[in-house]
């Protein structure tokens, strides 16, 4: 309320234009923009296999978000989020996802995790942070607030839609506690889906309205295609699809082609994602930072700070 909120505070000095934009589209589905981007595999398979030979364990999803990671902090307009018209810079760095538990009888039960990251965090840190999230959550009996809180307003009829409801308005005026935005995966940066862990090809998911999710990005299968090399041969390759969609209302469109221009980079040259950047941009007063994780034995990086 009044430009503050547990999660964020209001941009101010903004463009007109841009200002204007939520009240012609009120909604996140109303403003969803969606975009591809093809990786290619051989590089990248050919860099976790030598991390692999070193004893770094590193999936292509980690280096996906390192590389979202790297380029908030070099672009961090595109940390902000729309609630109740009104553009808020955010304060945390957060990455959501869907994973799978393990289940006694191998039955496909879910659960949805969010992590919190640094914007100086490197490949490995960002590896560490995805590990232990995942061990953690990974047994049903250690189910997260998120899904014990969902459990629990469905064994209550009637209960979900009021509860559901109190928090919309809560939420949209900048009310709703704390707590409860902490534990929601939908208050979250970005969100994440591998569809490839379980087989599937590429998607491109709508942007919850609930929440204040501005981006959604799902990794696919590998996939084999015909190119055209430097000599102009037609050559075979393969590559990872990767579906984004992006809420159009959080910036411009030269703001996100400079978010892509890093995350490429980055992600055709991933070893750079092993040092921290040299500078990390933020948004106007809105500097904010997370612990950094325990790395292995063999890792470089920093060790938790406090």
């Amino acid at each position: 309320m009044f430009g503050r909120r547990p999660d964020g505070r209001r941009v101010k000095n903004m463009d007109p234009i841009v200002q204007l934009t939520p009240y012609l589209m009120p909604m996140r589905c109303d403003a969803q923009v969606f975009l591809d981007h093809n990786l290619e595999y051989e590089p990248l398979m050919r860099y976790i296999a030598e991390k692999n030979r070193q004893g770094i364990k590193i999936t292509f999803m980690e280096i996906l978000v390192a590389a979202y990671i790297r380029g908030v902090s070099q672009v961090p307009q595109v940390n902000r989020f729309v609630m109740n018209k009104q553009l808020f810079n955010r304060n945390e760095l957060t990455v959501a996802f869907t994973m799978l538990l393990d289940t006694p009888d191998g039955s496909p039960e879910e659960t949805v995790v969010k992590i919190n990251f640094d914007p100086s965090d490197t490949l490995l840190d960002v590896s560490a942070r995805i590990k232990d999230t995942i061990a953690k959550n990974r047994k049903p009996e250690n189910a997260n607030f998120a899904l014990k809180l969902a459990g629990f307003l469905l064994s209550v009829p009637l209960l979900p839609n009021a509860v559901v409801g109190l928090a919309r308005l809560l939420d949209r005026y900048g009310l709703c506690p704390r707590v409860i935005l902490d534990a929601s995966p939908f208050h979250t940066s970005m969100f994440i889906t591998n569809m490839a862990s379980i087989g599937m090809h590429k998607v491109y998911h709508h942007i919850y309205n609930f929440g204040s999710t501005g981006m959604f990005i799902s990794l696919g299968t590998p996939e084999r295609e015909f190119g055209v090399d430097a000599a102009g041969k037609v050559v075979r390759k393969c590559i990872l699809p990767v579906g984004i969609t992006a809420d159009e209302r959080v910036c411009g469109g030269a703001v996100y082609a400079q978010l892509f221009a890093v995350m490429k980079k980055c992600l055709k040259e991933p070893q750079l994602l092993e040092q921290a950047p040299e500078e990390v941009k933020f948004n106007e007063g809105m500097r904010y930072h997370c612990p950094k994780p325990v790395l292995a034995k063999g890792t470089q990086g920093q060790v938790a700070e406090g």
